[in-house]
């Protein structure tokens, strides 16, 4: 018998069966971590293309999904969806509360003569896309890059006496958000009710910031595209739309947000252009209507105490305008058909100015075709834009649009951000919507358009302005720029449908 003591079991020598055991265990949690990976890209991918809004989109999904499940999986979760959950059924539930007043206000519409077209032959389509009428008595005012616009809105914010509604994609705590929140804090200690909506992924606002308006009884709240199970790690979709309402009796919608860049104080890019409308008349209620859809989502409660009383613009002119929201949560691509219709009607000119160009084919195609019935298509581009894929995507499409007889051209004079559609002499686009997917099927947008010969002309002279500062962009000056260049164009279309 010994007298050293038995050394306790987690000393004792590790045999060969528990080596291999570990071993085994260790392969079969790797199998089946792998087993799970492809489940769970195999059922993502039934997913997507029993969801997906293009073929395209959802072949890509399917493949990569399959393929590389362990990148794809968590990839399609946070940016795979096209449809905002839960955006639809609070939008039901606020239509059914505001019913009464959107009711006195059509029929106050047609009392005053406001509904521009009362045969409703020449906007139905636009009218049933935003469930908006295409009303007359506006006037529209065009502001012409940051300083003006920028005027304009802080100028219509002190003018307020009883409510303003602000609602930016980015706000930025500088030169110019500053400002924004000094104007509001002073109306909001004036009695005037004071209401901030922000894109929480577009605006990186410091604490310090939403207290000072919180203090001084502003109500700032993030867009909050995330809210709910079913949205938590939905990071695909952005409000990206700019407004601002006074009253009930003005507006402000265009390219620009809140942020020193666009007044021209950009470092990378100098010069800012862009573009904004002021809006007065019976248009001035259908913007404030996608502002009270976004809060009802952001804040859970219906703003009460709103002017829905529709009236001429004070300056006398008339100009027919309609107000197109759009959106993920809405029953068809909204913004997509409008875009297709406006280019279908062009009999003489169709010139698109926008800083992010990555379309489709079938927007390739109705340019095309709107090219081979004898229209003048122009398409205005930044020389130099904030995203690198965009910049190398807008050249592939270069050589199918030049085959048509449609002329590119690059802006060259700083960086060009407005997103304008003109055709012909009558009718005009100015919004926040980009010809891109994003804008088309992922983003909430505005878009004003104006049925208008005046607008449209001034809106035709602003362009040849812009014009003058750019340059052509042709297919020989794509294939003079070597291989590589043209692959990287060509991989870079590739990421269209996320761009």
């Amino acid at each position: 018998m010994s007298n050293h003591p038995e050394p306790p079991d987690d000393h004792l020598p590790v045999s060969d069966s528990n080596r291999w055991s570990r071993k085994t265990r260790r392969r079969i949690l790797i199998s089946s971590f792998v087993v799970l990976g492809h489940l769970l890209g195999f059922l993502s991918s039934v997913n997507a293309i029993m969801t997906a809004r293009t073929a395209q989109g959802a072949v890509a999904w399917a493949v990569s999904l399959n393929t590389f499940p362990y990148l794809a999986v968590p990839a399609y979760w946070i940016f795979g969806r096209s449809k905002f959950q839960g955006y639809v059924i609070a939008r039901r539930a606020e239509l059914a509360q505001v019913q009464p007043m959107a009711s006195e206000f059509v029929t106050n519409l047609i009392a005053r003569n406001l509904i521009a077209y009362p045969d409703r032959k020449g906007p139905l389509l636009v009218e049933r896309l935003s469930k908006l009428p295409f009303t007359q008595g506006n006037d529209a005012e065009l502001l012409v890059d940051g300083d003006a616009t920028f005027r304009s809105i802080f100028e219509g914010i002190s003018r307020a006496t009883n409510y303003v509604l602000v609602q930016f994609y980015i706000i930025r705590d500088d030169g110019v958000g500053r400002e924004l929140k000094s104007r509001l804090s002073d109306r909001a200690k004036a009695g005037v009710r004071c209401f901030v909506l922000y894109d929480e992924i577009g605006s990186k606002l410091p604490r310090a910031y939403l207290q000072e308006l919180t203090n001084a009884g502003v109500r700032a709240l993030p867009f909050n595209s995330t809210q709910g199970k079913a949205n938590r790690f939905q990071l695909n979709f952005r409000n990206h739309r700019k407004i601002v309402v006074v009253d009930g009796q003005e507006a402000w919608v265009g390219g620009l947000n809140i942020g020193d860049e666009y007044r021209g104080l950009d470092p990378k890019f100098g010069y800012w252009r862009d573009t904004h409308l002021r809006l007065s008349g019976p248009i001035v209620p259908c913007v404030q209507v996608a502002f009270l859809e976004d809060w009802q989502w952001a804040s859970h409660e219906l703003l009460r105490g709103l002017n829905w009383d529709p009236r001429p613009a004070a300056s006398g002119i008339s100009r027919a305008m309609a107000c197109l929201p759009s959106g993920p949560a809405d029953p068809l691509e909204t913004c997509t058909l409008f875009f297709l219709q406006t280019i279908n009607l062009a009999q003489k000119r169709l010139w698109i100015a926008s800083p992010y160009f990555v379309p489709d084919e079938q927007f390739i195609s109705g340019l095309q075709l709107a090219a081979l019935r004898g229209v003048d298509v122009r398409i205005l581009i930044p020389d130099k834009t904030d995203n690198p894929l965009v910049q190398f995507s807008a050249w592939s499409y270069v050589k199918n649009l030049e085959l048509a007889g449609i002329k590119v051209y690059r802006y060259t004079n700083g960086f060009m951000h407005h997103k304008i559609l003109l055709g012909d002499d009558q009718y005009c686009t100015i919004g926040t919507a980009n010809f891109d997917n994003r804008s088309f099927r992922l983003n909430f947008e505005i878009t004003m358009a104006a049925a208008d010969t005046n607008l449209a002309l001034q809106v035709a002279s602003m362009l040849e302005k812009d014009f003058d500062h750019a340059r052509p962009a042709t297919t020989e000056e794509l294939l003079a720029r070597g291989f590589w260049y043209r692959f990287a164009v060509q991989a870079a279309r590739l990421t269209a449908p996320i761009q």
